[in-house]
C-alpha cells in the first residue's frame, strides 16, 4: 500500500513539475533559460529509491517529454534514463545527508544531461549548435537547478529518506555482512 502511494506522489509531482516548467518558469526565467526540474526529480528518484525504479521512471518521463516538447523520440528517454541509472551508483558511493554532495550530484546530472542531449540532436537531429552559447546556457541552467536544489533540499530529504525506508528494508545491515 505505501508503495503504491509513493508511485502516486510521484506521478502526481511529475505533472506537478511539468506545468511548473511549462507555465511558471517561463515567465521567471533567466535570459530566457529555464531550470530542468525534470534531472532534478530522476535523480531524487535514483539516489532514495533503487536503479530500477529510477531509471524506469527517467525513461518514462523522458518519452513523455519526447512527446510533447521533443524534435525526435528517444533523446530525453535515454538522457534522463540515465540519470536515473548513474544516481543509484551515486547512491552506494556518496553520503545523501551533505548538503554539498547533493549540489555536486545536481551540477553532475544537468552537465551529464545536457552533454548527452546535445550529442544526440548533434547526431540525429543535425543541430548546429555554437559552443559557446551552449556553455552560457548550460552554466546558467546548472546555477538555476543548483539554486532550487539549496531551497528544496529539506524536502527533497525528508520525501527521500520516506522512499528510501519502504524500498530499501534492510539497507544498513547487508552493506556491511
Amino acid at each position: 500500500m505505501k508503495k503504491t502511494i509513493i508511485h502516486i506522489s510521484l506521478i502526481i509531482t511529475t505533472f506537478i513539475l511539468y506545468f511548473l516548467q511549462a507555465n511558471f518558469f517561463s515567465w521567471f526565467n533567466i535570459a530566457g533559460i529555464m531550470p530542468n526540474l525534470f534531472v532534478i526529480l530522476i535523480l531524487f528518484i535514483g539516489l532514495f529509491g533503487n536503479r530500477t525504479m529510477g531509471t524506469i521512471y527517467g525513461l518514462i518521463i523522458g518519452i513523455l517529454l519526447d512527446l510533447s516538447i521533443g524534435t525526435k523520440i528517444g533523446i530525453y528517454s535515454i538522457g534522463l534514463g540515465l540519470i536515473g541509472f548513474v544516481a543509484a551508483i551515486f547512491d552506494k558511493n556518496f553520503s545523501k545527508d551533505s548538503r554539498m554532495t547533493i549540489m555536486v550530484m545536481v551540477v553532475g546530472a544537468t552537465v551529464t544531461f545536457e552533454v548527452l542531449v546535445w550529442l544526440l540532436n548533434y547526431i540525429f537531429v543535425s543541430t548546429n549548435v555554437e559552443i559557446l552559447n551552449f556553455i552560457k546556457i548550460l552554466a546558467i541552467e546548472v546555477i538555476f537547478n543548483l539554486i532550487l536544489t539549496i531551497i528544496l533540499y529539506p524536502l527533497i530529504q525528508k520525501s527521500g529518506y520516506y522512499i528510501e525506508n519502504e524500498y530499501k528494508e534492510s539497507s544498513i545491515l547487508t552493506r556491511y555482512f
